[in-house]
């Protein structure tokens, strides 16, 4: 098993090298398992996935919920893995620096940093506290013994504010702040994500699998994408097979589905386990 230091040097390098990678969401121990023996050199956690799997909404689960996700994740998968820190679970900067660093505790040697408030009056921080918060954090991440790369979200376009200016100023911003990459999930255009990557001077994370953009892996990269991660995608797309066949059961009264489900060998052949006779 690597030490975090190995992980955190790894996934530093992972965005240094020029082109994109895939950084998958996995939500439990064994989605994790699964995706880290498939070959993805790294993994991040999704609070939308942890809050579904406990039956509640997003951003209901708290810090020490998401820390404990993030950690049965961490210990399931020897590669780096980067959390889901919404908006650091407080509003003062102290708190977000403490979240950096209880999730340095928790095994992650990366999270992200959202400007988003939780309150549907005032959705997004003011640029000024927003930028003390990333400050903070930034200082706490790069304090730690190892490598952890900060990621700071600008929530703009999640939150009904498609201001696509607004948002690159706060990227710089949080840029100069000491953010090590840059995030603003819900772009939704090529001529967007173009715009973000040649106003920054950090690597960049693209959330795919939402909405109707439709780029690959090789067309972001080439765009200057550095990072691309699919949020609650995967857990979604597991749901939406587990609510299909349920109602087929509820409505029908048929079983069409065990058709289409994986067996047994195969959840533990992904799993990189063998299967117990």
């Amino acid at each position: 098993m690597k030490t975090q230091k190995e992980k955190g040097e790894v996934f530093r390098a992972l965005h240094e090298r020029g082109f994109a990678f895939i950084i998958p969401n996995p939500w439990d121990a064994g989605t994790a398992r699964m995706l880290s023996h498939m070959g993805f050199e790294a993994l991040a956690t999704t609070s939308a996935g942890n809050a579904f799997s406990h039956g509640q909404k997003d951003g209901t689960m708290g810090r020490e919920a998401t820390l404990e996700n993030a950690a049965a994740i961490v210990a399931a998968a020897d590669v780096p893995v980067n959390g889901d820190l919404e908006n650091g679970f407080g509003d003062s900067p102290e708190m977000a620096a403490e979240t950096i660093r209880k999730a340095a505790e928790a095994g992650l040697v990366g999270g992200s940093i959202e400007d988003a408030t939780g309150r549907a009056d005032a959705p997004i921080y003011r640029i000024e506290h927003a930028v003390e918060r990333i400050q903070a954090a930034a200082e706490a991440a790069h304090a730690l013994p190892f490598p952890f790369m900060l990621t700071a979200r600008a929530e703009n376009y999640l939150h009904g504010r498609e201001e696509l200016k607004d948002t690159i100023y706060r990227l710089r911003v949080y840029q100069e702040a000491g953010a090590d990459v840059l995030y603003a999930p819900g772009l939704k255009t090529r001529e967007e994500i173009e715009a973000v990557i040649s106003s920054v001077d950090r690597p960049v994370n693209v959330l795919m699998g939402m909405g109707d953009l439709q780029l690959s892996l090789k067309e972001l990269s080439e765009m200057g994408v550095r990072r691309v991660s699919v949020g609650g995608a995967l857990c979604r797309l597991a749901l939406g097979a587990f609510l299909g066949a349920a109602q087929e059961m509820k409505d029908r009264g048929r079983f069409g589905f065990a058709k289409r489900e994986a067996k047994t060998r195969k959840i533990l052949e992904g799993m990189g386990l063998q299967r117990q006779e």
